[in-house]
């Protein structure tokens, strides 16, 4: 990494942003090599290849950082977790919902690692990833808008002139008349129940391939949970005649009972896919004024965090949880 500075002491959130990234980075490339054995597309195994390529290199910075900080490399994710020979389990299209969907949660946490940094190589090394992700996003959703999957939000009319709120009763919803949804409120409702369709995909093919029983239906029950909230969207736009923009994706997984992936790599995705959905649900709430669906975000976030602590304690029953980077235990120091 150019301009190591070996003199400055690293932060808690320095550190702790370069360990989730490696994560992240071995856990990607283990998916891409995998779709990229069945990917028929030639434009989209372009875009693979391309968020390979950019993964690969993230590994070797990220491992030359660590060497340099004398910081132990972490596991990650290995050989050992993915199987290039399973046969197909996602289609094409799915693929490309997949790079939509994982370069908009990188985008997010790589803007939030720049921000909280303050070493200039470690603010540079973000700030490129930005610059790929942002390339790999804009050039799968042009994809997917020629391939005609792309769907795109609803729409609203627009005012002829500006107006102000008149009545207390615009932040209500539990009682009595409601007002119509805002732009805002609608633009999170669709993109949470896209998010839900995609992960439900997701998951309904690793409960098919999954080794463990316990993981199996660890997955079952996610993919469950995952249907429950995107009807919950889908429901509250519906009775404002709106439509949530979404669509099944469970035919998009193929009948293969054959595991691609370790299930310690698919509970680690799992385990992404519902922390990125719990700040995406709290970001939702900070957006909207209507108390009914505050109210309908706090009980969604409080399913997947009870999920995510089940999830939690599958993986570290089986030894499949790397510690991450943690301050010291002064208390057990001082005896």
């Amino acid at each position: 990494m150019e301009n190591h500075t070996n003199n400055v002491p690293l932060t808690a959130a320095e550190i702790s942003s370069f360990w989730n990234s490696y994560q992240s980075a071995t856990m990607t490339i283990c998916g891409l090599r995998y779709f990229l054995q069945h990917v028929r597309c030639e434009q989209t195994e372009a875009l693979l290849n391309f968020a390979l390529g950019q993964s690969m290199k993230n590994k070797e910075l990220l491992e030359q950082f660590f060497h340099a900080e004398g910081h132990p490399v972490p596991q990650g994710f290995t050989e050992k977790d993915i199987d290039l020979n399973a046969p197909r389990l996602f289609s094409d299209k799915l693929y490309i919902y997949y790079l939509l969907h994982m370069s908009t949660i990188k985008l997010t946490t790589c803007n939030l690692a720049m921000v909280m940094s303050s070493r200039q190589d470690i603010i540079n090394f973000y700030n490129d990833n930005i610059d790929h992700l942002q390339e790999l996003h804009f050039s799968s959703k042009k994809l997917a808008k020629e391939k005609g999957i792309f769907i795109p939000g609803p729409h609203i009319p627009q005012p002829d002139q500006i107006d102000f709120v008149k009545k207390q009763s615009f932040m209500a919803g539990w009682f009595g008349e409601r007002r119509p949804l805002l732009g805002q409120e609608i633009a999170s409702l669709v993109y949470n129940a896209k998010r839900n369709a995609l992960g439900q995909a997701l998951i309904t093919g690793f409960s098919q391939v999954a080794k463990s029983k316990e993981v199996r239906k660890y997955f079952e029950r996610g993919r469950d949970i995952s249907g429950k909230q995107m009807e919950v969207f889908a429901s509250i736009l519906n009775k404002e005649y709106i439509t949530d923009s979404s669509l099944m994706l469970t035919s998009e997984v193929t009948d293969s009972t054959t595991a691609p992936f370790s299930d310690k790599c698919m509970m680690f995705i799992v385990t992404l896919l519902s922390a990125s959905g719990i700040g995406q649900y709290g970001t939702s709430m900070s957006t909207t004024s209507r108390h009914d669906l505050s109210v309908q975000y706090t009980r969604l976030i409080a399913e997947i965090a009870h999920y995510a602590d089940d999830g939690a304690d599958i993986m570290i029953n089986h030894g499949w949880m790397e510690q991450p980077p943690m301050s010291a235990d002064r208390k057990d120091l001082a005896e």
